[in-house]
């Protein structure tokens, strides 16, 4: 029976590989039935693009008479031009197939929407008003000739930089050859008197329990004081209790175990602290509280300013029960899990935490972390994984003021893009992709300006606008001018990092302490098999939050700890120079 199913749907695969108009025109008969009375029951709105499409569906809708020979409607370059013109085909039916096939993909695009429909709603609606956006203070200008002109000039020189580092032989570390730009890895610039260094501070530093980890920091810092009661707004009488909660959840190991260990607490006790006190806003605050306080000690002065940060995503596997069922990502195996999208400051604080599916790309969440917290404001320069490499991010990025420098995957494959391609040097030219579409870039700069705007207001998270936009088969315009806008943007940045081996060194630096963070998580992470077990994405958010609470909490005392311990060595004597504790951890 199976040998059989299997001859007929190859069969009839061959059948349509060979005459797919013969089964396209095979849905003439059903569109005919209900096409013109979908399309008069729907009020659809259309963009200035869709114009004459919505023109084609009114011949559908008032059942006239097919054009004989116009189809508008069509691009240029669409393979339905050719199948109208087939003189075998049966013109009427395939024009028909064409207007709906169309307005499919348009309705996809958002090129035309429903004005009370939630899937298929004007997704411009929901942005801040141009008037609004012109006001807010943008780090954008508000002409888009005035960024061409700007982008223009820093191709223009940023091109000739890199011709001329090709042509003299200087270019460090890369080569260009086949019309492909080969950048080689760097060697680690570690002194190899650190590796002393850091073991000798770290045997200094005190043997302590975790418990009066806990309780040094609160003592430092009073971040216990933001876990206020839900109803009264006080906080919690007995620290200690609140401190037990703090650490079950980082640890993963749950209230009743905590209770089964604690000599001061019963598990009705740490339930009731923990459905009163304990929620994501105090754990946020919190962290802020910990957050701030290890940035203010000197030892953390040797790591950073806090103005750059790097992001990345770590797997946790989940069971079969929870809501990450069938999330299954093959890079980690073939388990079910979710990942923790974390940002690192270079001081090495985790400021921002958010819980994706496993299967998703971590593009668009690069973006919550830096606009959704007061640290990540601060951020000028923003690391990121191979994942993070999309012409959307590197578009808003750029546009809201930050400096994107992600790892690059498969650096050969990716083309230069430029405005003339006549003004490119010789040196270049193999490696020149598409022609930046200025057009394109104008006509929609007022709406960028409102997505701008909207993502820096808070109004809609800037991983769903970007998602919604990078989502749909055919691009809505807007994500077409921030592609271009993109573009521009990764080229600028693709000469930069062939010609600067520093900025490809600051980002191994910073995401090398994002890596190291998942190291310190993973070591914590002991509780039930390190599966967060969790059936909903509240909880699941909740005990990932509560993972990077303890995580910041160890590196404050491990940072002043190691504070203390430099000081020691200066007062003995002993010399410490501070290029040397630039590359010492808090993760230890």
């Amino acid at each position: 029976m199976l040998e059989n199913l299997v001859a007929t749907a190859g069969a009839l695969g061959k059948t349509v590989k060979a005459d797919a108009l013969t089964y396209v025109e095979k849905g003439y008969h059903r569109f005919k039935l209900y096409a013109p009375r979908m399309l008069a029951a729907l009020d659809i709105m259309e963009a200035n693009v869709a114009e004459l499409l919505l023109t084609a569906t009114d011949v559908i809708r008032n059942k006239q008479d097919i054009p004989s020979r116009s189809a508008p409607f069509l691009k240029p370059q669409s393979k339905w031009r050719g199948h109208l013109r087939n003189p075998e085909s049966n013109r009427d039916r395939l024009w028909v197939v064409a207007v709906m096939f169309h307005l499919r993909e348009a309705f996809r695009s958002g090129d035309i929407w429903l004005a009370h429909s939630r899937r298929y709603s004007d997704m411009k609606q929901a942005l801040v008003p141009v008037e609004a956006a012109q006001t807010m203070g943008l780090s954008m200008p508000l002409e888009p000739e005035v960024w061409l002109a700007d982008r223009r000039q820093r191709l223009e020189d940023g091109l000739h930089r890199l011709a001329m580092a090709v042509k003299n032989g200087t270019l460090p570390g890369d080569v260009i050859e086949d019309g492909r730009l080969r950048v080689e890895r760097l060697e680690a610039d570690v002194p190899a008197e650190a590796d002393s260094l850091i073991l000798d501070l770290y045997r200094s530093l005190p043997e302590v329990r975790i418990t009066d980890i806990l309780m040094d920091v609160d003592n430092d810092t009073g971040f216990t004081d933001a876990f206020t009661h839900l109803r009264t707004g006080v906080p919690p009488k007995g620290k200690l209790g609140l401190l037990n909660v703090v650490l079950a959840e980082g640890l993963n190991l749950g209230l009743s175990k905590m209770a089964e260990v604690s000599s001061t607490h019963s598990f009705t006790q740490l339930a009731r602290l923990s459905n009163w006190h304990v929620e994501s806003e105090a754990i946020n605050r919190a962290l802020a509280t910990v957050i701030e306080a290890q940035a203010r000690l000197p030892m953390a002065q040797h790591w950073g300013a806090g103005e750059t940060a790097s992001s990345d995503g770590q797997f946790f596997p989940t069971t079969r029960q929870g809501e990450a069922m069938n999330l299954i990502n093959a890079k980690y195996g073939h388990e079910p899990g979710l990942k923790a999208y974390t940002h690192v400051s270079d001081q090495y604080g985790p400021s921002a935490t958010q819980v994706i599916p496993a299967t998703v790309n971590e593009a668009p969440y690069i973006l919550d972390g830096l606009l959704m917290n007061p640290t990540g404001k601060r951020i000028k320069e923003q690391y990121a994984d191979t994942g993070g490499f999309t012409d959307l991010v590197f578009a808003a990025t750029s546009l809201l003021g930050y400096l994107f420098i992600p790892r690059i995957r498969d650096l050969p494959s990716k083309r230069l893009h430029v405005f003339d391609r006549r003004s490119v040097p010789v040196e270049l030219r193999d490696l020149v992709g598409d022609k930046i579409r200025e057009k394109t870039i104008i006509a929609n700069w007022p709406d960028v300006l409102r997505c701008i705007a909207t993502m820096l207001s808070g109004r809609i998270q800037p991983s769903q606008l970007l998602k919604k936009l990078a989502a749909r088969p055919r691009q809505h315009d807007l994500a077409i001018a921030l592609r271009e806008i993109g573009r521009v943007e990764r080229t600028l940045f693709i000469i930069e990092w062939a010609l600067d081996t520093d900025m490809q060194r600051r980002a191994n630096i910073g995401l090398n302490k994002g890596e190291a963070h998942h190291a310190l998580k993973s070591a914590l992470r002991i509780g039930r098999q390190g599966e967060i077990r969790d059936r909903n994405t509240k909880g699941q958010h909740f005990r990932i939050a509560g993972l990077n609470l303890l995580t910041a909490i160890i590196i404050f005392w491990n940072t002043k700890q190691l504070g203390a311990a430099v000081a020691q060595r200066k007062r003995a004597g002993l010399d410490t120079p501070a290029y040397l504790l630039a590359h010492i951890s808090p993760l230890g």
